[in-house]
């Protein structure tokens, strides 16, 4: 009699004293060949000179150096996928290719440092996002990361399901969630008076999913593993429909690109560059002080980002802008810092004036102060003085409970759901 499609043989499981691999995360180890054992550094040949530094912060490396890399890199797609715990998260870049039409496909947004795609990627919708490799990384090394990654689930990330290599290129494989990015729900161009988030309920919901998601890179509870993520900005958190729930995209960016370095790279990459003016790759007005004398990221500079993200979120104003001085003839800095710390010192009134005024005043104003005190602590420009994310999470959820127990008293529904396509 024949068997139906969905019949399958039972395999018995191996005994321990079997000698076949074990696939436990303790003791998996990656394979590798004599000849391909690693994703290393380029040859003396082809190193970096001291005069190697590009703008927008990438090295100079030499391109053969790269096609050895990609060529490494396919060879090794194979071992790498019998390496990793769960799915394999690598794909071949002809899906990549396939997916995207050549990339040929509209562009789904693009900016300096990276294209992306919205496609249908081995039957789901994906986001790909081509972004070049900044130093090389130890196959090892990004075997762990991308290991780590993968298996990382929090409600307010945005989940790395995959990644391709090609050439001097990664292409980082997003799941797509519907929804738009925060800077358009608190300043649609098209109508500015109108915000989703019209309420203080939905914003301190916002800065709450933010913290506790950034909290998670930080520290990858129970992975013991932590992360910097170097890209929190406005558009970089998505705001999904239906629930208005925030979501961080571009976690795991920094470490598969090799923007983040170790202590001691770092520490000899500096040396090198001092007699060369180093370009640091970020967007205005959420760039810590610290990264134009260093170059180094740190999850410091993931708190100072996220101190000027929420402080966006309260007033509804732009990190920084310039506006027309009519009496000079010259250009105002206007930077959302400067205006809370201006506000801070006016007390309850100050804040008062200074917080969203869509908002309409429905507001607990001792919960603003507090709330704009914890976004300014963030953004010291003293590294040492802003907290890490732990406290800040911490500190973020106490004030929305605080919120939440006032809505309660005032009668305001908390629950709404609310569409944000368009009309």
């Amino acid at each position: 009699m024949c068997r139906s499609k969905k019949s399958t043989d039972v395999i018995r499981p191996r005994s321990s004293n079997s000698k076949g691999p074990s696939f436990s995360p303790s003791s998996r180890k990656p394979k590798t060949s004599k000849s391909s054992s690693s994703l290393s550094q380029p040859s003396s040949s082809t190193s970096m000179t001291n005069n190697s530094v590009l703008s927008s912060g990438y090295f100079d490396n030499n391109s053969s150096y790269y096609n050895s890399f990609s060529t490494q890199a396919s060879k090794n797609l194979s071992s790498i996928r019998d390496s990793l715990p769960e799915n394999p998260h690598i794909y071949d870049f002809s899906d990549i290719c396939s997916a995207t039409n050549n990339f040929r496909s509209n562009r789904f947004s693009s900016s300096s440092a990276s294209s992306s795609w919205l496609c249908n990627l081995q039957g789901k919708q994906v986001v790909i996002f081509q972004r070049k490799m900044r130093r090389p990384i130890e196959l090892a090394d990004l075997v762990h990361k991308l290991s780590v990654i993968c298996r990382s689930h929090h409600s307010s990330l945005i989940k790395l399901l995959g990644v391709s290599l090609s050439g001097n290129y990664v292409y980082l494989v997003y799941e797509y969630v519907h929804g738009v990015n925060l800077r358009d729900c608190l300043r649609n161009p098209k109508n500015p008076s109108f915000t989703v988030l019209s309420s203080w309920i939905s914003r301190m919901q916002i800065a709450a999913d933010i913290a506790s998601g950034l909290d998670y890179i930080h520290h990858c509870s129970g992975l013991e593993t932590s992360f910097t993520h170097n890209h929190i900005k406005i558009t970089s958190i998505i705001v999904a429909e239906g629930s208005l729930m925030a979501k961080i995209c571009h976690f795991g960016t920094a470490e598969l690109c090799g923007e983040v370095t170790k202590d001691e790279e770092s520490s000899k990459t500096l040396g090198r560059s001092k007699s060369k003016v180093m370009k640091i790759e970020g967007t205005r007005g959420y760039m810590a002080p610290e990264l134009q004398f260093t170059g180094l990221v740190t999850q410091k500079c993931d708190v100072y980002a996220f101190g000027v993200v929420i402080l966006e979120l309260l007033s509804g104003k732009e990190a920084l802008k310039f506006l027309v001085d009519e009496e000079s003839g010259g250009y105002q800095r206007v930077s959302v810092i400067d205006t809370a710390r201006e506000a801070a010192a006016g007390g309850s009134a100050g804040v008062r004036t200074w917080i969203d005024r869509r908002l309409k005043d429905s507001f607990p104003v001792d919960v603003a102060e507090k709330m704009v005190l914890v976004a300014l602590e963030c953004v010291e420009e003293d590294p040492k003085k802003r907290p890490d994310m732990d406290k800040v999470a911490g500190q973020v959820s106490k004030l929305y409970l605080e919120s939440k127990n006032w809505a309660d008293n005032i009668g305001l529904p908390t629950d709404i759901s609310v569409s944000i396509a368009p009309r």
